[in-house]
């Protein structure tokens, strides 16, 4: 039975490709979404890119017939704007007036073509509470949620026997042995000896040669002066410091490293190492592409309260003394010689970045569309990382399921140029690893 799908604006806003994503069903936009699409069209961000985008689209179809009377969209369906005369309630038009006017679409919709199942499409929870209330079938908009929102780990235990163990240390390879099927190129597995539990091996699978070896030596000297104090940490040099593997994505709670270990390993390789021309950190301005104008100053200026726990790690990676400081060294210095650069991910579109080192934190709060953004202006000899913990999400329009870290975790476990770890260790402090427990 085809359906009338009416769009609210967040879900044309979080995705405007929306309006081809319900095969051969009939897209509603109402006219008040169109409206207030317009309100964010001459933002200089990703809301505002999208909102262009979706005016583009909308004015592509007016072409092809009147939009009132319905246009046919390509997988079959078609594609309307309307309003409506209808009146809400009198206890639900004091405010929320936008929203009244798409709900009151929506009911009369349902009334007048009785034959078609009407659904009222929101990401706003409130709305859809509101929708329910008034007898409106209603959905999340849900294409880019994962099938199984259990993130991939990056890490298994494998049972082996005492030998091949043995063997793992003697010739630094061994064979996938039985019941290690399914594993991915860069998985890390801790290699367990089935009759003695403690004998143990830290591995990594590789793809190219079909079997388990070693990490790294580098690890021994750690990155920057920062070794690893467990397993995990050491997974996540291992990537970082593997000019082989290009995007990496780290993923754990508050405290377990994930942001120091990215700015060590950067470090390294681009003072130390000399692999890369440049650092080049940034978190989301959240939203993404809020206009940072509204604070006085220069970029730098305006992009200091949300990069301050950047400039922290590096200062404490300088190893800068309380004499230091007063002295006036800082970040700055590395700045000032071009080494690191800290910018806004609101500019990002459109360039191309080679030879750095790009360190994307907080990454949770991306939206799969702005993550493929970042990610495609990778230019050659650059390697990407990506940082955040997907149980804290500021975004309202991205959950744990959907936000852009896991999609691009769980769309880039089978490629070899990518490597993913799950923290689990907080190592901040005794204090911050209980209160990360227990609160």
């Amino acid at each position: 039975m085809r359906k009338n799908y009416v769009l609210d604006t967040n879900v044309l806003l979080h995705d405007p490709r929306a309006l081809f994503q319900f095969k051969d069903n009939n897209v509603i936009v109402p006219i008040y979404v169109v409206e207030e699409i317009d309100k964010f069209k001459r933002d200089l961000s990703e809301l505002g890119r999208n909102a262009r985008e979706v005016s583009r689209a909308l004015d592509s179809f007016r072409e092809n017939g009147s939009l009132t009377e319905g246009v046919r969209l390509p997988n079959g369906g078609a594609l309307r704007v309307l309003f409506t005369q209808k009146e809400l309630p009198r206890e639900l038009t004091n405010q929320h007036l936008a929203d009244n006017r798409i709900l009151a679409l929506a009911m009369d919709l349902k009334e007048r073509e009785s034959n078609l199942r009407c659904v009222f499409v929101t990401k706003d929870i409130n709305l859809r509470i509101r929708a329910d209330a008034l007898g409106l079938l209603t959905e999340d908009y849900e294409t880019d949620k994962l099938e199984n929102p259990e993130v991939y780990m990056g890490v298994r235990e494998v049972e082996v026997g005492k030998t091949d163990i043995d063997d793992f240390y003697a010739h630094g390879e061994l064979p996938l042995p039985d019941g290690a099927n399914g594993i991915y190129p860069n998985e890390f597995a801790l290699l367990k000896d089935r009759e003695a539990p403690t004998h143990t091996a830290l591995s990594k699978f590789n793809a190219a040669k079909g079997r388990f070896v070693p990490l790294l030596k580098a690890l021994k000297d750690g990155a920057w002066g920062l070794r690893p104090r467990n397993k995990e940490q050491s997974f996540a040099l291992d990537l970082l410091l593997n000019d082989e593997v290009k995007l990496v994505t780290m993923v754990g709670k508050a405290g377990t490293g994930k942001t120091l270990l990215a700015i060590a390993a950067g470090l390294q390789k681009t003072m130390e190492e000399q692999v890369y021309q440049k650092m080049l950190v940034s978190r989301p301005v959240f939203p993404l592409g809020k206009d940072i104008g509204f604070l006085p100053g220069t970029v730098e200026e305006k992009l200091n309260p949300w990069m301050q726990p950047i400039y922290d790690n590096v200062e404490f990676l300088m190893g800068l003394s309380r004499a230091d400081k007063k002295a006036g060294r800082s970040y700055k210095e590395l700045i000032d010689l071009g080494l690191v650069a800290i910018e806004p991910l609101t500019y990002i579109r459109g360039r191309s970045i080679p030879n750095q080192y790009i360190i994307v934190d907080e990454a949770q709060n991306l939206t799969p569309h702005e993550v493929k953004t970042i990610i495609t202006r990778v230019g050659d000899n650059t390697k990407i990382v990506l940082t955040g913990d997907p149980y804290q999400i500021d975004n309202p329009y991205v959950d744990s399921t959907n936000n852009g870290l896991v999609h691009v975790v769980n769309k880039f476990k089978l490629e070899r140029l990518a490597g993913h770890i799950t923290l689990t260790k907080g190592e901040r402090s005794a204090l911050a690893e209980l209160a990360s427990n227990v609160l």
